[in-house]
């Protein structure tokens, strides 16, 4: 298995040169950049000052240099000194403002998660239990639901229904949970649901299939006709040999969390990545897109490799060479 994970990381190397060689080529495709709003955003001067300012932001930034030198720079810096720039508006280090936006969309992205997981999962045992019956055609027609919904409209939702019949918004802002605890989770609790709604949606129906297709094996039958009560059938005969498809699609959603959570942070005013991300695109602060688009990839590829490593412990018979 060590093997395996060196191979996955080592191959992981190329694929994320790949993500920081197109985010690259994009945005410097968009029309404008950070030099062109900086000079416009100032006072209002003479047209040959304004543009003298440009030539020179662009000359500060590196951005009068051709697009693949530009690349190879960004790339060698990293290499070497595992440096990806400054921000062209604060000039602050692009890594430490991800370090610094990063718990919050931890916490999105883990309690988003939990939620998905822990409602998903007992509503799919018990749609495969109760099959072709009430217990099975609800949760049926919940996931169908969830999984129709975007959850950008899903967080919109959350936001304006609860404002006009409840009179209710939740906190704008960050809460931090070392300081409310209780005020931190207030605040989350509907961008949670937003962003885990389609991850309960599909993980709620390959748990259904999964378990009915492990059901119907002999060695279950076996486990009922020896009298075993129904809870260790379910969840440890049945559901642990279940879980393989269940949890390849969750780390397959790991992306869809993430992207999620840009727009999410939006509609909740929260200062997490995703805000930064957004931030970054309409300034175009190229070195801090980079950085969070780099970042947000390396994240889905560790938790894909996680994912395929936990197969082993699920089903013994996997083998890694």
């Amino acid at each position: 298995m060590a093997e395996y994970a060196i191979k996955r990381v080592v191959l992981a190397v190329p694929t994320l040169l790949l993500v920081g060689l197109i985010i690259f080529v994009i945005m410097r495709a968009i029309p404008g950049d950070a030099a062109l709003l900086m000079s416009l955003s100032g006072e209002e001067v003479s047209a040959e000052a304004d543009e003298q300012r440009y030539q020179d932001l662009r000359r500060q930034f590196g951005l009068d240099k051709p697009v693949l030198v530009q690349y190879a720079d960004w790339v060698w810096r990293f290499v070497r000194h595992g440096d990806l720039g400054n921000s062209y508006w604060s000039d602050r280090p692009v890594l430490q403002q991800l370090v610094e936006r990063l718990p919050v969309t931890l916490e999105l992205a883990i309690g988003s998660i939990i939620i998905a997981v822990s409602l998903a999962i007992p509503w799919g045992v018990a749609a495969a239990v109760w099959r072709d019956r009430m217990g099975d055609y609800v949760p049926r027609v919940i996931s169908v639901i969830l999984v129709s919904m975007p959850n950008f409209w899903i967080g919109t939702l959350l936001v304006v229904f609860p404002a006009i019949w409840l009179k209710y918004s939740a906190p704008l802002g960050y809460i931090s949970p070392l300081d409310n605890l209780a005020g931190n989770l207030q605040q989350f609790i509907f961008p949670w649901i937003a962003v885990g709604a389609r991850l309960i949606g599909t993980s709620l129906r390959m748990t259904r299939s999964s378990m009915l297709e492990v059901l119907s094996q002999d060695y279950i039958r076996t486990a009922w006709a020896k009298g075993l009560p129904a809870r260790t059938v379910l969840f440890v005969h049945a559901l642990k040999n279940a879980m393989i498809p269940v949890i390849t699609i969750i780390g397959g959603q790991i992306a869809f969390l993430l992207g999620g959570a840009v727009i999410i942070e939006a509609v909740f005013g929260l200062p997490g990545l995703g805000s930064l991300t957004i931030e970054s695109i309409r300034q175009r602060d190229y070195p801090q897109t980079q950085a969070s688009v780099m970042f947000i990839a390396t994240i889905v590829l560790a938790a894909n490799l996680i994912v395929d490593l936990s197969y082993a412990y699920f089903d013994p018979r996997i083998k890694y060479r």
